[in-house]
């Protein structure tokens, strides 16, 4: 039934910037598609990490199904029973067709743009890789993304070591410069890829399935109630057994409550829904190119996916958010670019806050620009701490130019520093918290893609202003 089984190169590889799939840990299980459903079943069970089965005619390759897209197949009603004795081929008629193949020589920086370029129904699908004698193998997405993260700190350590060393041989600066302009592409998708797949997509189906359920348990249980009501107008003196059955599960209680119940669930998959409407909306893997947006839809979105940060448990505080918003256009832009400028500069303004709170809190700072005089709340009144606060401000000037202003009350930023903010790689936070990529990448993005400004504007102990300057009619710049 099986060419082979198990996975091959399990062990995760010593990469280098030029490393190809073949390098990859690898999936080889094969079935004829003359087989019952079941053994894919089987199959599946036997290796929980196998990320999908290639299917052959008489040992001749014809397609693949990926665990993700078999099962969910299979969860339809009456699916199981339909296909499961049925040859494979009747089932596979069934799949959405369309499997990204891969020349095992493609080098996995090249192989990882191609296939987050994939509609995005599909994006974390397994891989397909052709070797040079026609052999296939299966690789898995998120290996992929391992991959990829590893070159990644490769490409930023030798970057870091050829701007201190200030000489490199001309070929070696030129690869890595082409790694790096890769970087600023696919950093986004990638670290967005996951987010997506893992929470929008998992959580997707079965809340999908829940509230498609839940109309019609609403109907059936207002169904089953008014028939319990039609019995006691007709019966209003039940037998004695029934009485007691009555008052053990408290029936008039349960008429009341249950459809409360059930609405409460409803209104509970509706905020689900909301939420992974926001992520989607947030990250916009399905428009790359420019297009008019309203700009606080994006800011929205950003301040939802962050929220946790914003009402952070760990610390004993929430950030207080005050929005000023002004009526403005839609502004034509690339929407997932600029959410990422969004992300990066409000993930700063969270990190400078929660640092000089835990200073506080600890008693190290002393400087009283960095404190309210209204005291400090949750348990730590004993330190000075301050009330945290971000303030979002948006502003239309002469309706040709939109401001949006993010400013904090964390630690600011030193003026000696502030020189080099937008500098590639330069960070101002500890080792292991930050790559000093994400406001480099952000004035790339405003001042090149949008032909627009990023300023910013702070002291010490006075927090950070970033300014954002776009225009509203992209077409139309210079």
């Amino acid at each position: 039934m099986m060419a082979t089984s198990g996975m091959k190169n399990a062990n995760q590889p010593n990469l280098r910037l030029e490393s190809t799939l073949q390098e990859l840990p690898f999936w080889q299980v094969q079935i004829e598609v003359e087989r019952p459903g079941n053994d894919l079943v089987t199959l599946f069970k036997q290796e929980p990490l196998l990320p999908g089965i290639i299917l052959n005619n008489h040992q001749q390759y014809v397609g693949m199904i990926s665990r993700r897209k078999f099962f969910e197949q299979m969860s339809h009603p009456y699916s199981l029973s339909l296909f499961s004795l049925r040859p494979i081929r009747i089932l596979y008629k069934f799949f959405h067709r369309e499997i990204l193949i891969l020349s095992e020589d493609m080098s996995i920086v090249k192989a990882t743009e191609v296939t987050l370029q994939r509609p995005h129904q599909i994006t974390y699908e397994p891989i397909l890789v052709k070797s040079a004698s026609g052999k296939y193998k299966l690789v898995d997405f998120h290996q992929l993304l391992l991959a990829y993260s590893q070159i990644h700190v490769l490409t930023l350590v030798q970057l870091q070591q050829v701007e201190e060393q200030s000489r490199i041989a001309k070929a070696g600066f030129r690869d890595l410069q082409e790694n790096y302009t890769r970087l600023i592409q696919n950093e986004k998708m990638a670290a967005l890829g996951q987010l997506v797949a893992g929470i929008a997509h998992e959580i997707n189906n079965p809340v999908n399935f829940i509230a498609g359920n839940l109309v019609h348990a609403i109907e059936y249980s207002q169904d089953l109630l008014s028939l319990i009501r039609l019995y006691q107008q007709c019966y209003p003196e039940p037998e004695a057994d029934i009485k007691t059955a009555i008052a053990q599960i408290e029936l008039d209680f349960l008429t009341r409550d249950l459809p409360n119940l059930l609405n409460s669930m409803k209104v509970g998959t509706k905020r689900i829904e909301e939420i992974i409407l926001s992520l989607r909306n947030f990250s916009r893997l399905d428009e790359s190119e420019k297009k008019l947006v309203d700009i606080h839809e994006g800011i929205e979105s950003t301040l939802l996916i962050l929220q946790s940060r914003l009402n952070n448990h760990h610390i004993g505080k929430n950030i207080n958010l005050i929005k000023e918003y002004a009526n403005l256009p839609l502004i034509e832009c690339y929407p997932g670019l600029l959410n990422q400028v969004f992300m990066n500069i409000l993930a700063n303004a969270i990190d400078a806050i929660e640092e000089v709170i835990e200073s506080g809190e600890r008693g190290e700072i002393t400087n009283p620009q960095y404190f309210s005089t209204r005291g400090c709340a949750n348990g730590y009144a004993q330190y000075k701490c301050p009330i945290p606060e971000i303030r979002i401000r948006t502003e239309l000037i002469e309706d040709r130019e939109v401001i949006i202003r993010i400013a904090d009350n964390g630690s600011g930023i030193p003026e000696s520093l502030q020189k080099r903010l937008f500098d590639p790689f330069f960070t101002t936070k500890p080792v292991g918290k930050g790559t000093g990529l994400g406001l480099s990448i952000s004035h790339q993005i405003i001042v090149e893609k949008h032909r627009g400004q990023l300023q910013c504007v702070s002291a010490s102990g006075k927090g950070t202003e970033f300014i954002i300057k776009i225009p509203v009619e992209l077409s139309f710049c210079i």
